[in-house]
C-alpha cells in the first residue's frame, strides 16, 4: 500500500488545480483496491470541500469572463449593420481582438470550450467573425474555432453544422492575409482529424485540392503545415489514395520536390511516402518516365548525405527508392 497510517490522513502533496483534476482524483480513488480504502479524515474532508468550492467558483468566474467577451463581440462598431449596443465604443476592433484572444486562452480548457458553444459563441464566429473585414479578427476567429474544436466531438459537430468548414476552406484558398490562411488551416485540421463528419465535408468541398494549392504557396509555414496535414490524412485514411492519384497528386508532389531545396521538402516526401505505401497505383505513378523521379531521388540522397539536419528527409528518399524502384509494383509496400 503506497499510503497508509498517518500518511493517509494528509492531503496529497500535489493538489488538483481545477475541476478536471478533482474529477481525475475521484476516478483514481474509485479504482482503488478495497484494502486501500480508509475512512476520510475530517482534515481531508475539509480540504476536499474547499478545493471543490474553489474549482467550481473558478469555473463560474471563467464562464462570466466568456459572457463578457461575447458581449463585446456581439456589439457593433459605429456604423455597423447588426446587433444593438448602448455603448458604441464596445464595438472597437481592438476590444474585439482582445476578447477573441482571451476566449482562445479560456477555451484551451475543454469544459470552457463546451460552455462557449452553449453560449452560442461558435455561431457568432461562424456568422460574423470568420468573414470580418479586419484580417486580425478573421485569424483570431479561425484560431478560436480550432482551439474549441480540438478533441471535443460535440464542438466539432456544431462548428460543422454552422458551415465553418466551407468558410475556413475559402479563407485558406483565397484570403489575402497570410496569418488568416495559416489559422484557417489550423482550424481545418482540428475539424478533420479523428472526426469523420469533418472529413466528409472536407472531401465534398474539394479540400484536397485546396490543400494542394496551399502547398504551392510562397509562405513557408503554410506549405509545411499543409504538407504535414496531407501526410497525416493519408496515414489515417488510406482509402482516399485512389482519389488523390486520379487528381494527379503524385505528379504535383514530385513537382514540389523539384523546387529549390528547403525544409518543406521533408514533409512533401513524407506525404509521397504515405501515398505509395501499400498502394501499387501510387507506385506506378512514381515510375512514370517523364517524372524522372528515380534520378531526382538519387541526386537528393547525394545532397543530403552527412547533413544531420536533413536525416529524416534522407530516410524518406531512401524509402521511396526502395519501394518505387527496387521492388515489383504488385508487391510494393513500405515499412511504417
Amino acid at each position: 500500500m503506497a499510503e497508509g497510517g498517518a500518511g493517509g490522513n494528509q492531503p496529497p502533496r500535489e493538489h488538483p488545480q481545477n475541476l478536471q483534476g478533482l474529477l481525475q482524483m475521484a476516478i483514481t480513488a474509485g479504482n482503488a483496491e478495497p484494502s486501500q480504502l480508509e475512512p476520510m479524515s475530517d482534515e481531508r474532508r475539509q480540504w476536499l470541500q474547499e478545493a471543490m468550492a474553489q474549482a467550481f467558483r473558478g469555473q463560474l468566474e471563467e464562464v462570466e469572463q466568456m459572457k463578457e467577451c461575447l458581449r463585446v463581440l456581439e456589439a457593433v462598431s459605429p456604423g455597423g449593420d447588426g446587433g444593438e449596443t448602448s455603448e458604441p465604443a464596445e464595438g472597437d476592433p481592438s476590444r474585439q481582438a482582445s476578447a477573441l484572444e482571451l476566449l482562445a486562452e479560456l477555451c484551451e480548457n475543454l469544459d470552457n470550450a463546451a460552455d462557449f458553444c452553449k453560449l452560442d459563441g461558435m455561431r457568432l464566429l461562424a456568422h460574423r467573425y470568420l468573414e470580418h473585414p479586419i484580417p486580425e479578427l478573421r485569424w483570431r476567429a479561425a484560431h478560436l474555432v480550432g482551439t474549441c474544436a480540438q478533441n471535443v466531438p460535440k464542438v466539432q459537430e456544431q462548428a460543422l453544422a454552422l458551415g465553418c468548414m466551407r468558410k475556413l476552406l475559402r479563407l485558406l484558398d483565397h484570403d489575402g492575409a497570410d496569418a488568416v490562411r495559416i489559422k484557417a488551416l489550423f482550424a481545418i485540421s482540428c475539424l478533420v482529424r479523428a472526426q469523420e463528419g469533418g472529413l466528409q465535408q472536407f472531401l465534398r468541398l474539394d479540400g484536397f485540392s485546396v490543400l494542394m494549392r496551399a502547398m504551392q504557396s510562397p509562405v513557408e509555414k503554410l506549405k509545411v503545415k499543409s504538407a504535414f496535414l496531407l501526410q497525416n490524412l493519408l496515414l489515417d485514411h488510406p482509402e482516399h489514395k485512389e482519389t488523390l492519384c486520379s487528381m494527379g497528386m503524385v505528379q504535383q508532389l514530385v513537382a514540389l520536390i523539384r523546387s529549390e531545396h528547403s525544409p518543406f521538402h521533408e514533409h512533401v516526401l513524407g506525404a509521397l511516402c504515405s501515398l505509395v505505401t501499400d498502394f501499387p497505383q501510387g507506385v506506378r505513378g512514381c515510375r512514370e518516365p517523364q517524372l524522372a523521379l528515380e534520378e531526382l531521388l538519387r541526386e537528393r540522397c547525394q545532397l543530403l548525405q552527412q547533413q544531420e539536419e536533413f536525416q529524416e528527409e534522407l530516410e524518406f528518399c531512401e524509402r521511396l527508392q526502395r519501394v518505387c524502384f527496387q521492388t515489383p509494383t504488385e508487391d510494393s509496400s513500405m515499412d511504417r
